[in-house]
C-alpha cells in the first residue's frame, strides 16, 4: 500500500472513531449511510479497478442483500442467519453474472450487467408475494450483539464500521496474495496473463463473485439501517452511480471507494445549500474532475510525482544539451 493510502486510511480511522458521538442523529445516520456504500463500492472496485471487468449491475446484488435479509427476518428468523444467506446467494448469483464476461467485454459486458440489474428491479417491484412490491417491506429490525442492543443510530454506526473494517481488512489481504496479483494481471493484459499461468476464467468469475458478496452484506446492512426495503434504490441508476463513485474515487486503488462515496453520498447533502441547483452543483462538480483528474481522487499523488519527474527530465536533458553545447 502507498503512504499516500495509508496516511489516508489512518487519519479517516481516527475520524471514524472519535467523530460520530459529536454528530447529531441525522449525521450519525448519514456516516452510516455512507459506510454502507463504500462496503459495496469495495466489491465493485474489485470487479472494476483491480479486475478489469464493467459491470452496471450492482446495485441488483446490493437489493438482493437487502431483500434477503428482510425476507428472513420478516419471516421470524434472525439477522445473523440472513447475513450469511445473503452472502452466499450473492456469491452463486455473481458467478452466473460472471459468464457472460467470458464472452463479450467493455461496453457489451456493461449492457449485459445492465440487463440483469434490470431483471433483479423487475422482480423486485413484481412479485409482491415476495418482496411487497412497491409496498416493500416494513419494520425491518436492527440485529443484536452479543446480547447488545443495536437500536440506537450510534450503536448500529459502531457495528457498522466494524464489518466495514473487517471486510475491508480481508480484501487487503486478498489484494496482497497472489490471487490480487492476478487480478491486476486480468485488468492490465489477459492474453499475457494467460500465457503466465492466470485461469483467466476462473479468475473473471471470481471477480464478480466476490465483488457481489460485499454488496450482498452491504444490502444486508442497509435493510437495517433504513428499516424499511422498496425497489427504488436498486435501479439501473444506482448502479451507473455505484460505478461513478468507484472512478471518482480512483478505480483500483484501495481506498478509492471511501472517497467515492463520499462524493457520491456526503457531498450531495453538503450541496443542498443551494436548493434546486444543488443537482447541477453536484452534476457539474463530478464533470469538472472528471476532466481534471480522470483516474480518480486518489490518482492525484500519482499524477503530481510524474509531472515533478518530468520536469526533472526536462532539466536534465537541458543541462546536457548546454554542457554539449559548450564543449563543441
Amino acid at each position: 500500500m502507498k503512504k499516500p493510502q495509508l496516511l489516508i486510511g489512518l487519519v479517516a480511522l481516527v475520524v471514524l472513531l472519535a467523530g460520530p458521538p459529536f454528530l447529531k442523529n441525522y449525521g450519525i445516520y448519514l456516516v452510516s449511510y455512507w459506510l454502507v456504500f463504500v462496503l459495496a463500492n469495495m466489491g465493485l472496485n474489485l470487479t472494476v479497478g483491480y479486475a478489469g471487468q464493467k459491470s452496471l449491475g450492482h446495485a441488483a446484488f446490493f437489493g438482493i442483500g437487502a431483500y434477503t435479509v428482510a425476507i428472513i427476518m420478516k419471516a421470524g428468523f434472525s439477522f445473523w442467519l440472513g447475513l450469511p444467506v445473503a452472502a452466499v446467494g450473492c456469491f452463486v448469483i455473481g458467478l452466473a453474472l460472471g459468464f457472460p464476461a467470458l464472452r463479450v467485454q467493455t461496453i457489451y459486458l456493461a449492457f449485459a450487467t445492465l440487463g440483469f440489474n434490470t431483471a433483479v428491479w423487475l422482480v423486485m417491484r413484481n412479485e409482491e408475494w415476495l418482496t411487497g412490491g412497491t409496498f416493500g417491506i416494513n419494520n425491518v429490525a436492527r440485529p443484536g450483539f452479543f446480547g447488545l442492543s443495536l437500536d440506537s443510530n450510534l450503536s448500529y454506526y459502531y457495528f457498522v464500521l466494524g464489518l466495514t473494517l473487517l471486510m475491508g481488512l480481508l480484501l487487503w489481504g486478498l489484494l496482497r496474495s497472489p490471487w490480487g496479483k492476478a487480478f491486476k494481471a486480468l485488468r492490465d493484459n489477459p492474453i499475457r496473463a494467460e500465457s503466465l499461468g492466470v485461469n483467466i476464467q476462473a479468475y473473471t468469475l471470481l471477480s464478480f463473485a466476490i465483488g457481489a458478496v460485499y454488496a450482498g452484506v452491504a444490502g444486508a446492512l442497509f435493510a437495517s439501517l433504513v428499516q424499511f426495503i422498496e425497489p427504488a434504490p436498486f435501479t439501473v441508476g444506482a448502479s451507473i452511480m455505484m460505478y461513478l463513485m468507484v472512478v471518482v474515487g480512483g478505480p483500483g486503488y484501495f481506498f478509492g471507494p471511501l472517497l467515492g462515496s463520499a462524493v457520491g453520498v456526503l457531498l450531495p447533502e453538503w450541496l443542498r445549500f443551494a436548493q434546486a441547483w444543488y443537482l447541477f452543483v453536484f452534476g457539474a462538480s463530478v464533470v469538472v474532475l472528471m476532466l481534471w483528474l480522470p483516474d480518480g481522487l486518489l490518482s492525484l499523488p500519482d499524477r503530481i510525482k510524474a509531472r515533478r519527474l518530468s520536469r526533472e527530465a526536462s532539466a536534465a536533458r537541458a543541462a546536457s544539451a548546454k554542457s554539449i553545447g559548450a564543449a563543441a
